[in-house]
């Protein structure tokens, strides 16, 4: 930004319209392509920054509204930790606000809220490798190292050593990401929350072959939400044991044999995993309950994912040991989620408490695998403590509903008076 002693902008150096388009796509955006090459290695920030812009093509074609941009972005300050920190509260906004519009971002956003939650009952800690397969906007990354570096997972705030620092930037945080936007997005968040070079890979997480993981490749930690619904290639689905379409079971699987012996994992996906009775389902469920300890389900209300469309359930597993007994926890709220009504941690505060010890409640039971069919495996949410409830219409609806009788009551008198 060319300024004059007044450290305002001097129009007469400042380029604008077609030289500023000209500079930034011809001179500018190739420039800072090369700092891939020129970087020392993968885990630095230059590194970073020549991965995104050898990513980002310039969508702005006026070179006017260009300056206009670049003359807002300089009132920005990003130098001192306080406001980095509300830069990546901004950033984290604007792709929930993506996600509430129905466009992109919102396909890789997952609520805060629920996301702080999985965290907290996975509870990672300093020197686990934590891994995201399928990370769009990387919330559980950041998230996980704001949960790190706060010093949760061990009861008390305190400074981190340099040693450990070193951990969380460079040793600590893995993803993987198809989609070349949300490979961009989820490299600034991290970014933004404080990792300076974060180790996300864009690629299709899925073209991996599972028999090709060695024990190098396992990580300690796995949170994640798979996409929802979609259908993958028959080429694709060749590198799993168990054959399927469906792109959060083949990310299930993938999940499964990528954790090491005694890892934790915390997983979205859709409650019809938990009942689908299909031949690739059913085995998926039996290789889960067969090679990892299923201990928890969460069971999430309509409306957790703004325009998902779908109920989903988390799945806390531990890998190493078949599972015994399942606790369940369904989430009842007293009122509807939706955009201007979302979930928030107060909603989850009582599954955190009760998890802790598996307590049972009138939102949660335990269920004895060996007590559920030995066939289907099915693992349906059906909370045996919950009653069936009358639901009781208002005195406007009952009054309502009495008019249109009435009105139709007539209606049927006129026509009977007519044929006497």
């Amino acid at each position: 930004m060319p300024k004059g002693q007044d450290d305002k902008l001097d129009h007469h150096k400042a380029m604008t319209g077609d030289d500023l388009t000209d500079f930034v796509n011809n001179q500018l955006f190739p420039y800072l392509k090369k700092f891939k090459a020129k970087a020392e290695g993968a885990d630095t920030i230059e590194y970073k920054i020549g991965e995104i812009f050898s990513e980002l093509k310039n969508r702005l074609q006026s070179g006017y509204n260009l300056r206009e941009v670049i003359t807002l972005i300089d009132t920005l300050r990003f130098r001192t930790h306080a406001e980095k920190h509300e830069m990546s509260h901004l950033y984290e906004a604007k792709i929930k606000n993506m996600g509430n519009a129905g466009r992109n971002g919102g396909e890789y956003y997952t609520p805060r809220p629920l996301i702080t939650t999985i965290v907290k009952v996975v509870a990672p800690k300093i020197g686990d490798k934590i891994y995201d397969g399928a990370c769009g906007s990387a919330g559980f990354l950041c998230e996980a190292f704001n949960y790190l570096k706060a010093g949760a997972s061990t009861g008390e705030a305190k400074s981190l050593t340099t040693k450990e620092t070193t951990i969380l930037q460079k040793q600590s945080f893995y993803g993987k990401e198809k989609k070349s936007l949300a490979y961009i997005i989820g490299i600034m968040n991290m970014i933004f929350h404080g990792i300076e070079a974060p180790n996300i890979i864009h690629t299709n997480t899925l073209a991996e072959n599972l028999a090709d993981i060695q024990e190098k490749d396992r990580y300690n930690v796995i949170l994640a939400n798979p996409p929802f619904g979609g259908k993958e290639r028959a080429e694709v689905q060749e590198n799993f044991p168990i054959r399927t379409g469906e792109t959060a079971s083949l990310f299930l699987q993938h999940f499964i044999k990528i954790l090491k012996a005694g890892g934790k994992a915390g997983v979205v996906i859709k409650n019809t995993f938990l009942s689908n009775t299909d031949n690739a389902t059913v085995a998926i469920r039996k290789s889960l309950l067969d090679s990892c300890n299923l201990h928890t389900v969460l069971d999430l209300p309509g409306g957790t994912f703004t325009g998902a469309g779908v109920k989903t359930v988390v799945l806390f597993f531990e890998k190493g040991k078949p599972t015994q007994k399942t606790w369940f926890y369904q989430l009842n709220l007293n009122r509807n989620l939706g955009k201007t009504n979302p979930l928030n941690e107060n909603d989850l505060a009582e599954f955190v408490k009760l998890q802790k010890t598996f307590a049972d409640s009138d939102n949660s039971w335990t269920v004895k695998i060996k007590d559920i069919d030995q066939d289907t495996y099915d693992l349906s949410v059906k909370n045996p403590n919950k009653k069936d409830e009358v639901v009781l219409r208002s005195p406007k609806e009952i009054i309502k509903e009495m008019k249109a009788l009435d009105k139709e009551s007539a209606e049927i008198l006129k026509v009977i008076e007519g044929l006497v």
